[in-house]
């Protein structure tokens, strides 16, 4: 009976420190030192950036674009649902993969009035193992830029400087454009 006391006060204990006050006091440091990370990372619709202004997604998870005047992200095999994230899980040898990955390329060339033998950035055809992933690479960008242009009525070269200008370069790794916050750039500049 003293040890069955014993482990339900220990219990207790933990539950209370680790279930409890640990992650309120984590909460709050984190509030104080990265609110924007804590809440998120959120990003809203410019030219307002203060809390009024209306909330336009998060930068950590990819959003379906679809019209021709949008950059479009990285194929989702869950329909950017966060709370299914996952991928179609058909391996390398699988045909079905082989004809979903063909057809996402005709797209893709088809949209933006490429050549038939032209290459086409994987990361426009291949998802990503969560189904979330809200980057593509410059080069996906930048093969989009025609057809956006003519799309917005734009100069090419000022669709491309976008891309520029929203291109993240790491210290490590490779470049990244988000694109959210590309499409909400194009949205400023052309509505």
């Amino acid at each position: 009976m003293r040890q069955l006391k014993t482990a339900a006060l220990v219990l207790g204990v933990l539950s209370l420190l680790l279930g409890i006050i640990y992650p309120l006091v984590m909460t709050g440091v984190f509030q104080v030192l990265f609110p924007r990370r804590a809440n998120g990372s959120l990003v809203r619709r410019p030219p307002a950036t203060d809390r009024s202004s209306p909330i336009a997604g998060s930068a950590l998870i990819g959003q379906a674009f679809s019209a021709p005047g949008y950059f479009y992200g990285r194929p989702s095999d869950c329909g950017y649902d966060a709370a299914g994230s996952g991928s179609a899980n058909l391996g390398p040898s699988n045909p079905a993969l082989f004809r979903q990955v063909q057809a996402r390329i005709d797209s893709v060339r088809a949209e933006n009035g490429l050549d038939k033998t032209a290459p086409v950035p994987a990361d426009l055809v291949l998802s990503s193992a969560s189904g979330l992933d809200p980057d593509i690479s410059p080069q996906a960008a930048l093969i989009q830029i025609v057809r956006i242009a003519h799309t917005r009525n734009l100069e090419p070269a000022r669709v491309r400087r976008l891309v520029e200008l929203n291109t993240r370069t790491p210290l490590l790794g490779p470049s990244s454009v988000n694109v959210l916050k590309l499409n909400l750039a194009l949205d400023s500049i052309a509505p």
